[in-house]
């Protein structure tokens, strides 16, 4: 029985359904951590296949492809691994920790919580395990839940019983803003009531709306966090733990600390998105730069992202377009060395007014947007590059966007920002720089634009407070009604007007017909348009507010 062991943590980013490109990193990670003389590498949730595979995980070939893998790996020389994948037990696929030691699969432990909320649906494609066993290896009885299993105490409280003496639990827990504060304290909780130390380690990447932060929590068995691995990165980290006076202590824990708030939601639009462009094979993006905040701020996201050369903005004025939007487009692609043109509507609008035999009023303002979805749709078509919408959460939210317009693309950074969020996060660019990010230094987003009053100028005169309330009101309202579903009363309680509540509340439901038609776009908060939202179209309950 050893007394003394060297865990690697390895933070990957996988790519869904890539089994080949999936195996090379964790190839390429267990030599690393045999190069450092680990004795034991721990891996991220179902790193074989990438977290969620959702339903391609029911197709037996992937399945066919993930045990041939693993019989691979078992296969080949390196340090010991404890290593979540998918697996087929019998007939029942399930999702499982593999102990793999001395050229065989030493153990097996499975996921018993199976979470199915929010992002979550694995009880549509997973069987759940038994409350599980401590893994036997080396001697030490190791507790393998996964990622929900810790977020009850049930399981943990399980193995303890067992005779578990250490917990190493492998994550894809996604990002949410504040969720970091919410993952520690449980961590420590779990730690403490089990009187066992915890590693916690999260997967890092981009995967369609989700994105996943990384990074590394170490708990004592007193309930106590001694280390922490930042997130936003890939990479491995290698801690030392030794058995004192029958506990295992980490004599080694790292001690890096991580922003909160503007810096993390930043980062994960940034990493959403590299990752959203790179995984679905495009290398470059256009957007429509119309000198306004939302889509300054997808343009410096984009050039973080991908780098300047790979970003390509394009301004399409109409006759209601502004001398200063016309400026302050071309000021912001010059500071963030991004291509830049000019291809003016009127043409277009004119000819739909000829065929609509005139256009006024509102039909008159969606012709343009949608004349410059099908323009950039266009150069999408002419160029490869991968249109991105620009629109924030509070305007997706009150359906002020133009379905087949402004919200056509392959995908929008901005889709869970609230408009509030977006002036923080403009003005927090404009102050920093990631240190991962491939952008400039120094001012990107002009001045000007974050001062001046929005608006989509669709015709003369027009902000968009004529249509909606104060966004700062507004913003307030949706975080109610969206994220946690609370009642007129409640927001009136809280100082809001009932009959603002009202009107927006009416939006909200008005709108979903076009939400359900929107790309995709990353999650940050509690509770996102798409997955984390199944709303009905046909809903009479709205007529009944008042």
């Amino acid at each position: 029985m050893t007394d003394c062991f060297k865990l690697a943590l390895a933070l990957l980013n996988p790519t869904v359904g890539d089994i080949a490109g999936n195996l090379k990193k964790i190839r390429e990670a267990r030599s690393e951590a045999g190069r450092r003389g680990a004795d034991l590498v721990l891996f991220g949730e179902l790193v074989t296949t990438g977290y969620p595979p959702e339903d391609l995980v029911l197709k037996p070939a992937l399945m066919q492809a993930v045990h041939k893998a693993v019989g691979d790996l078992v296969a080949e020389n390196g340090p010991d691994m404890l290593i979540s994948t998918p697996w087929m037990n019998g007939n029942r696929l399930m999702s499982a920790v593999l102990l793999i030691a001395d050229g065989q699969i030493k153990g097996i432990s499975y996921k018993h919580d199976l979470p199915n909320y929010g992002p979550f649906d694995e009880k549509r494609v997973f069987v759940a395990g038994p409350l599980p066993l401590p893994l036997e290896w080396r001697g030490i009885k190791i507790g393998a839940p996964i990622c929900e299993d810790v977020w009850t105490p049930t399981v943990c409280a399980h193995l303890a019983g067992q005779g578990a003496e250490i917990l190493l639990v492998p994550n894809g827990s996604p990002y949410e803003y504040e969720k970091d504060d919410t993952r520690a304290k449980l961590v420590a909780e779990r730690a403490r009531e089990t009187r066992l130390p915890m590693v916690y380690l999260n997967q890092v990447g981009g995967q369609d709306e989700l994105v996943f932060d990384g990074g590394v929590l170490i708990a004592s068995a007193e309930g106590k966090i001694t280390g922490r691995v930042a997130h936003w990165r890939e990479g491995m980290t290698l801690v030392t733990w030794r058995k004192a006076d029958s506990r295992w202590l980490c004599e080694d824990a790292p001690q890096e600390l991580d922003a909160r708030g503007e810096p993390s939601i930043y980062a994960a639009l940034v990493m959403g998105l590299r990752d959203y462009v790179h995984k679905t094979g495009f290398k470059d993006v256009v957007l429509g730069l119309s000198g306004g905040v939302d889509s300054a701020l997808v343009a410096a996201i984009a050039v973080d992202a991908l780098g300047a050369e790979h970003v390509s903005c394009v301004m399409m004025p109409s006759p209601y377009t502004s001398q200063a939007s016309l400026e302050d487009a071309a000021a912001c692609a010059k500071a963030l060395g991004c291509s830049y043109q000019s291809i003016g509507i009127e043409p277009a609008m004119k000819a739909y007014d000829g065929m609509l035999g005139g256009a006024e009023g509102l039909t008159a303002e969606n012709v343009q947007p949608r004349v410059r979805g099908a323009l950039l749709m266009g150069i999408s078509n002419k160029t490869g590059a991968m249109v991105l919408s620009t629109g924030n959460k509070s305007e997706i939210s009150t359906g002020y966007a133009t379905l087949y317009g402004d919200m056509c693309g392959g995908f929008n950074p901005l889709k869970d920002v609230y408009k509030m969020t977006v002036y923080a996060l403009c003005k927090w660019r404009n102050t920093n720089r990631l240190s991962w990010g491939k952008g400039p230094d120094g001012v990107v987003i002009p001045e000007r634009i974050i001062t001046k009053a929005p608006s989509a100028e669709l015709k003369p005169g027009q902000t968009d407070q004529d249509s909606l309330p104060p966004y700062p009101v507004l913003d307030g309202i949706l975080r109610g009604l969206v994220e946690r579903d609370v009642g007129v009363e409640e927001l009136v309680h809280a100082g809001y007007e009932r009959s603002t509540v009202v009107r927006v509340w009416q939006l909200i439901d008005r709108a979903e017909y076009k939400r359900r038609q929107s790309c995709p776009g990353v999650k940050i908060t509690p509770r996102s348009f798409g997955k984390d939202r199944r709303y009905p179209i046909v809903n009479g309950f709205t007529a009944m507010i008042r």
